[in-house]
């Protein structure tokens, strides 16, 4: 039990996450299932900051039927937080990109003359449902990567379905995903076989981002929970995490 002290001093204070770029959030006000109010959007935006984070990505869902969430209505969002923080005084860059299901709705915007909203470059953040697999996973990656994008699997220890078989997570980098897994994940928050998945791709060098996906205050307090913060530094603070340029 609490192996993940044996190597520190019991009295070492842990304090901030182990990586000061967040690429997965949803921060954004009142356009998804995160936060539903410029209030709320603040004081989560807060508690990042002081964890430790200084750049931010909002990613607001774009799901068919759920969330089309355009360019347009992400920017008109973003736009009112990074003037709220302003007034706030919470020195934080904030920017936005979006998280795609790769659903039907997707293929029609991937074959849009619009550019899809990007986390750095050309880096994309997509993801499956928790439902079952995309049945045309290999086609959307390799279109994805004839367009020129890289395309990021948000998550991929939650989907039940890889536990089972963990060469999926290699298979998944073949197609050319990134893999980002959930900071929360390594703490057995969405439960042990999420957490052992998480560990797998941490131990094995598969994971290749990180990110808060933040959506509520359940979200932050187990983020800033001292256990948590300890278990970060443990399995993630031996590496330069979310280095987007060195991608």
């Amino acid at each position: 039990m609490f192996e993940f002290l044996k190597s520190r001093n019991n009295n070492t204070s842990i304090d901030t996450l182990p990586v000061t770029t967040d690429i997965h959030s949803h921060i954004l006000p009142g356009i998804d299932d995160g936060s539903p109010d410029i209030e709320t959007s603040l004081q989560l935006v807060q508690g990042i900051y002081d964890l430790g984070i200084r750049k931010t990505v909002a990613t607001p869902h774009v799901i068919c039927d759920l969330y089309r969430n355009t360019p347009a209505i992400i920017n008109d969002a973003l736009q009112k937080l990074a003037a709220a923080c302003i007034t706030a005084k919470i020195n934080i860059s904030i920017t936005a990109a979006a998280e795609y299901m790769l659903d039907d709705y997707f293929l029609q915007l991937l074959k849009s003359p619009a550019p899809l909203l990007a986390i750095h470059k050309n880096l994309i953040l997509t993801e499956q449902s928790f439902a079952s697999a995309t049945d045309n996973l290999h086609h959307i990656a390799f279109e994805m990567v004839t367009l020129g994008y890289r395309p990021i699997m948000a998550h991929p220890e939650r989907y039940h379905f890889y536990h089972s078989n963990y060469e999926a997570y290699s298979r998944l980098k073949d197609m050319g995903f990134l893999l980002q897994i959930n900071l929360l994940s390594l703490t057995g928050y969405y439960g042990k076989p999420v957490a052992k998945a998480a560990k797998y791709m941490v131990a094995n060098n598969l994971a290749d981002l990180v990110g808060t996906d933040m959506h509520h205050f359940r979200h932050l307090e187990a983020l800033k929970d001292k256990k948590s913060l300890h278990i970060f530094d443990d399995l993630l603070g031996k590496k330069n995490w979310n280095d987007l340029d060195a991608l």
